[in-house]
Protein backbone atom coordinates (compact mmCIF):
# COMPACT_ATOMS: atom_id res chain seq x y z
CA UNK A 1 0.00 0.00 0.00
CA UNK A 2 1.66 3.60 -1.25
CA UNK A 3 2.05 5.81 1.29
CA UNK A 4 0.03 9.37 0.29
CA UNK A 5 -1.45 7.37 -2.20
CA UNK A 6 -3.84 8.58 -4.58
CA UNK A 7 -7.18 7.13 -4.58
CA UNK A 8 -7.56 6.13 -8.10
CA UNK A 9 -5.82 5.72 -11.26
CA UNK A 10 -7.33 8.14 -13.06
CA UNK A 11 -6.54 6.43 -16.89
CA UNK A 12 -6.22 3.45 -18.75
CA UNK A 13 -2.26 4.38 -19.27
CA UNK A 14 0.98 3.55 -18.05
CA UNK A 15 2.10 6.24 -15.36
CA UNK A 16 5.18 7.58 -15.30
CA UNK A 17 6.00 7.87 -12.09
CA UNK A 18 6.86 5.43 -8.99
CA UNK A 19 4.33 4.24 -6.15
CA UNK A 20 4.69 6.60 -2.97
CA UNK A 21 5.91 4.38 -0.37
CA UNK A 22 8.23 4.57 2.58
CA UNK A 23 11.29 3.29 -0.18
CA UNK A 24 9.72 6.23 -1.92
CA UNK A 25 11.10 8.86 0.49
CA UNK A 26 14.40 6.89 1.46
CA UNK A 27 15.70 7.09 -2.33
CA UNK A 28 14.55 10.78 -2.42
CA UNK A 29 16.51 11.78 0.84
CA UNK A 30 19.45 10.20 -0.36
CA UNK A 31 18.50 11.40 -3.37
CA UNK A 32 18.69 15.20 -1.85
CA UNK A 33 21.77 14.15 0.13
CA UNK A 34 24.10 13.25 -2.75
CA UNK A 35 22.67 16.34 -5.14
CA UNK A 36 24.26 18.08 -2.48
CA UNK A 37 27.65 16.79 -2.09
CA UNK A 38 27.73 16.47 -5.28
CA UNK A 39 27.08 19.79 -6.42
CA UNK A 40 29.51 21.34 -4.18
CA UNK A 41 31.76 18.17 -4.90
CA UNK A 42 31.92 20.28 -8.64
CA UNK A 43 31.50 23.56 -8.15
CA UNK A 44 33.75 23.75 -5.03
CA UNK A 45 36.23 21.01 -4.68
CA UNK A 46 37.00 20.34 -8.27
CA UNK A 47 36.52 24.70 -8.72
CA UNK A 48 34.41 25.08 -11.32
CA UNK A 49 32.82 27.96 -9.69
CA UNK A 50 28.60 27.96 -9.72
CA UNK A 51 27.72 29.21 -13.07
CA UNK A 52 30.11 26.04 -15.09
CA UNK A 53 28.47 23.72 -12.93
CA UNK A 54 24.86 25.36 -13.30
CA UNK A 55 24.84 25.03 -16.94
CA UNK A 56 26.84 21.25 -16.50
CA UNK A 57 23.96 20.14 -14.53
CA UNK A 58 21.22 21.87 -16.72
CA UNK A 59 22.82 19.58 -19.57
CA UNK A 60 22.61 16.95 -17.80
CA UNK A 61 19.03 17.38 -16.24
CA UNK A 62 18.27 18.24 -20.41
CA UNK A 63 20.08 14.79 -21.58
CA UNK A 64 18.08 12.62 -18.08
CA UNK A 65 14.31 14.46 -18.56
CA UNK A 66 14.98 13.73 -22.66
CA UNK A 67 15.13 10.22 -21.74
CA UNK A 68 12.50 10.38 -18.81
CA UNK A 69 9.81 12.16 -21.29
CA UNK A 70 10.67 9.65 -23.98
CA UNK A 71 10.01 6.28 -22.31
CA UNK A 72 6.13 4.83 -22.22
CA UNK A 73 6.66 3.99 -18.68
CA UNK A 74 7.60 4.14 -15.42
CA UNK A 75 11.78 2.95 -15.62
CA UNK A 76 12.98 3.13 -11.77
CA UNK A 77 17.13 4.22 -13.00
CA UNK A 78 15.44 7.13 -15.41
CA UNK A 79 13.20 8.20 -13.23
CA UNK A 80 15.98 8.84 -10.58
CA UNK A 81 18.59 10.31 -12.38
CA UNK A 82 16.24 13.26 -13.41
CA UNK A 83 15.75 13.54 -9.56
CA UNK A 84 19.24 13.63 -8.90
CA UNK A 85 20.03 16.24 -12.12
CA UNK A 86 17.07 18.27 -10.33
CA UNK A 87 18.81 18.09 -6.80
CA UNK A 88 22.43 18.81 -8.06
CA UNK A 89 21.65 21.74 -10.68
CA UNK A 90 19.35 22.95 -7.72
CA UNK A 91 22.58 22.79 -5.41
CA UNK A 92 24.49 24.90 -7.67
CA UNK A 93 22.02 27.42 -9.31
CA UNK A 94 21.14 28.52 -5.69
CA UNK A 95 24.13 28.89 -4.45
CA UNK A 96 24.72 30.71 -8.06
CA UNK A 97 21.43 33.30 -6.96
CA UNK A 98 22.65 33.54 -3.43
CA UNK A 99 26.71 33.77 -3.53
CA UNK A 100 27.01 35.19 -6.78
CA UNK A 101 24.27 37.02 -8.08
CA UNK A 102 24.02 37.89 -4.05
CA UNK A 103 20.54 37.54 -3.03
CA UNK A 104 20.85 36.22 0.13
CA UNK A 105 19.34 33.15 1.46
CA UNK A 106 15.95 34.91 2.86
CA UNK A 107 15.30 36.59 -0.26
CA UNK A 108 16.11 33.55 -2.94
CA UNK A 109 13.88 31.25 -0.33
CA UNK A 110 11.40 33.99 -0.44
CA UNK A 111 11.56 33.75 -4.31
CA UNK A 112 11.59 30.07 -4.87
CA UNK A 113 8.68 29.50 -2.85
CA UNK A 114 6.73 31.92 -4.44
CA UNK A 115 7.65 30.38 -7.91
CA UNK A 116 6.54 26.82 -6.36
CA UNK A 117 3.50 28.34 -5.38
CA UNK A 118 3.04 29.70 -9.32
CA UNK A 119 3.74 26.37 -10.79
CA UNK A 120 1.54 24.20 -8.45
CA UNK A 121 -1.51 26.93 -9.39
CA UNK A 122 -0.72 27.22 -12.47
CA UNK A 123 -0.91 22.87 -12.64
CA UNK A 124 -4.29 23.18 -11.41
CA UNK A 125 -5.59 25.81 -13.31
CA UNK A 126 -4.71 24.06 -16.75
CA UNK A 127 -5.33 20.53 -15.58
CA UNK A 128 -7.78 20.67 -12.90
CA UNK A 129 -6.11 19.12 -10.12
CA UNK A 130 -2.20 18.69 -8.87
CA UNK A 131 -1.27 14.93 -9.01
CA UNK A 132 2.13 13.26 -7.13
CA UNK A 133 1.26 9.64 -8.30
CA UNK A 134 -0.01 8.00 -11.84
CA UNK A 135 1.08 10.37 -14.10
CA UNK A 136 0.22 9.25 -17.57
CA UNK A 137 0.30 12.48 -19.89
CA UNK A 138 3.17 14.09 -21.11
CA UNK A 139 1.46 17.80 -19.86
CA UNK A 140 0.97 16.36 -16.69
CA UNK A 141 5.09 15.50 -16.27
CA UNK A 142 5.88 18.85 -17.51
CA UNK A 143 4.20 20.28 -14.54
CA UNK A 144 5.38 17.20 -12.25
CA UNK A 145 9.22 17.99 -13.24
CA UNK A 146 9.04 21.55 -13.16
CA UNK A 147 7.84 21.68 -9.60
CA UNK A 148 10.38 18.89 -9.01
CA UNK A 149 13.40 21.37 -10.05
CA UNK A 150 11.95 24.59 -8.38
CA UNK A 151 11.08 22.64 -5.10
CA UNK A 152 14.80 21.13 -5.24
CA UNK A 153 16.22 24.48 -6.08
CA UNK A 154 14.37 25.56 -3.49
CA UNK A 155 15.37 23.31 -0.56
CA UNK A 156 18.78 24.42 -0.89
CA UNK A 157 18.52 27.92 -0.29
CA UNK A 158 16.29 27.00 2.84
CA UNK A 159 18.70 24.77 4.39
CA UNK A 160 21.89 27.07 4.33
CA UNK A 161 19.42 29.45 5.58
CA UNK A 162 18.03 27.89 8.17
CA UNK A 163 21.60 26.16 9.01
CA UNK A 164 23.84 29.25 9.14
CA UNK A 165 21.68 32.29 8.86
CA UNK A 166 19.95 31.48 12.21
CA UNK A 167 22.48 30.05 13.98
CA UNK A 168 21.16 26.08 14.29
CA UNK A 169 23.70 24.39 12.51
CA UNK A 170 23.56 21.68 9.98
CA UNK A 171 22.72 18.93 12.65
CA UNK A 172 20.18 20.94 14.08
CA UNK A 173 19.33 21.87 10.87
CA UNK A 174 18.52 18.35 9.81
CA UNK A 175 16.71 17.64 13.22
CA UNK A 176 14.32 20.56 12.35
CA UNK A 177 13.41 19.32 8.80
CA UNK A 178 12.89 15.54 9.81
CA UNK A 179 11.07 16.53 12.66
CA UNK A 180 8.83 18.57 9.83
CA UNK A 181 8.60 15.60 7.93
CA UNK A 182 7.54 13.30 11.12
CA UNK A 183 5.33 16.03 11.40
CA UNK A 184 3.53 15.57 8.01
CA UNK A 185 3.89 11.66 8.02
CA UNK A 186 1.56 12.11 11.35
CA UNK A 187 -0.83 14.30 9.20
CA UNK A 188 -1.11 11.92 6.57
CA UNK A 189 -2.12 9.09 8.95
CA UNK A 190 -4.33 11.15 11.33
CA UNK A 191 -5.57 14.36 9.51
CA UNK A 192 -7.71 12.80 6.58
CA UNK A 193 -9.10 16.16 5.30
CA UNK A 194 -5.83 17.10 4.41
CA UNK A 195 -5.40 16.74 0.87
CA UNK A 196 -2.69 13.98 0.02
CA UNK A 197 -0.86 16.56 -2.94
CA UNK A 198 -0.42 19.31 -0.34
CA UNK A 199 0.84 16.68 2.16
CA UNK A 200 3.02 15.14 -0.38
CA UNK A 201 4.75 18.48 -2.03
CA UNK A 202 5.11 19.68 1.54
CA UNK A 203 6.84 16.79 2.08
CA UNK A 204 8.75 16.81 -1.05
CA UNK A 205 10.04 20.32 -0.48
CA UNK A 206 11.55 19.53 2.82
CA UNK A 207 13.44 16.61 2.09
CA UNK A 208 15.65 18.67 -0.25
CA UNK A 209 16.45 20.98 2.88
CA UNK A 210 16.83 17.55 5.06
CA UNK A 211 19.35 16.04 2.38
CA UNK A 212 21.45 19.78 1.89
CA UNK A 213 21.80 19.66 5.83
CA UNK A 214 22.56 16.11 5.91
CA UNK A 215 25.12 16.68 3.04
CA UNK A 216 26.80 19.59 4.78
CA UNK A 217 26.77 17.79 7.98
CA UNK A 218 28.70 14.64 6.45
CA UNK A 219 31.39 17.22 4.19
CA UNK A 220 31.82 20.62 6.05
CA UNK A 221 35.09 21.71 7.68
CA UNK A 222 34.63 20.37 11.78
CA UNK A 223 35.07 24.20 12.32
CA UNK A 224 32.01 24.67 10.73
CA UNK A 225 30.04 22.11 12.50
CA UNK A 226 30.75 19.27 9.83
CA UNK A 227 32.42 15.81 9.90
CA UNK A 228 35.38 16.95 7.19
CA UNK A 229 34.38 13.95 4.86
CA UNK A 230 35.19 14.49 1.18
CA UNK A 231 32.79 15.83 -1.03
CA UNK A 232 33.64 13.27 -3.68
CA UNK A 233 33.98 10.28 -1.49
CA UNK A 234 30.77 10.93 0.23
CA UNK A 235 28.86 11.65 -3.17
CA UNK A 236 30.02 8.16 -4.27
CA UNK A 237 29.00 6.13 -1.51
CA UNK A 238 25.55 8.16 -1.11
CA UNK A 239 24.94 6.85 -5.01
CA UNK A 240 25.88 3.62 -4.49
CA UNK A 241 23.72 3.11 -1.53
CA UNK A 242 20.89 4.86 -3.72
CA UNK A 243 21.16 2.42 -6.16
CA UNK A 244 21.21 -0.50 -4.18
CA UNK A 245 17.82 0.73 -2.62
CA UNK A 246 16.29 2.00 -6.21
CA UNK A 247 17.06 -1.95 -6.89
CA UNK A 248 15.13 -3.07 -3.72
CA UNK A 249 12.20 -0.65 -4.33
CA UNK A 250 12.09 -2.15 -8.23
CA UNK A 251 11.69 -5.28 -6.85
CA UNK A 252 7.93 -4.41 -5.91
CA UNK A 253 6.05 -4.00 -9.02
CA UNK A 254 4.32 -1.11 -10.14
CA UNK A 255 0.02 -1.88 -9.50
CA UNK A 256 -0.89 -2.41 -12.42
CA UNK A 257 -3.62 0.53 -13.82
CA UNK A 258 -7.23 0.35 -13.46
CA UNK A 259 -9.67 0.75 -16.99
CA UNK A 260 -11.47 3.95 -16.95
CA UNK A 261 -14.86 3.46 -16.40
CA UNK A 262 -17.31 3.33 -19.51
CA UNK A 263 -18.98 6.53 -19.84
Amino acid sequence: MSLLSGKHLSSDLASKVPQVTVMFWLVKILATTVGETGGDAVSMTLKLGYAVASLMFLAVFGITLATQLASKRYHPFAYWAVVVATTTVGTTMSDYLDRTVGLGYVKSSIALFCGVLVVLSLWRLVTGQIKFENITTRLEETFYWLTILVSNTLGTALGDFVATSTGLGFERGALLFGTLLAVIAAAHFWLKRIPASVLFWSAYVLTRPLGATLGDTLTKPHAEGGLSLGRITSSLIIAAIMVVAIILMSRRKQPRPVPSAPR
